[in-house]
């Protein structure tokens, strides 16, 4: 009972991708997230200041864990 919104959901997910002719792809390979999440992470690195800020909010998360 306890699955019910789950199972329906899944029920129209799946009647949204019939509909649209698309068969859902399950999971992807490893590399092919890799190769779509790259350029992103390359501009946002360009935008927002390259590594220097990545240097100071894993360390700011470190402190704040303890470390």
């Amino acid at each position: 009972m306890a699955d019910t919104v789950a199972r329906t959901t899944l029920r129209a997910q799946r009647k949204a991708f019939a509909a649209l002719g698309v068969r859902p792809s399950g999971t992807r390979h490893p590399l092919v997230a890799v190769a779509m999440v790259l350029p992103l992470a390359a501009l946002l690195v360009v935008v927002f200041g390259g590594w220097s800020a990545v240097v100071e909010q894993a360390s700011s998360v470190g402190v704040m864990l303890g470390r």
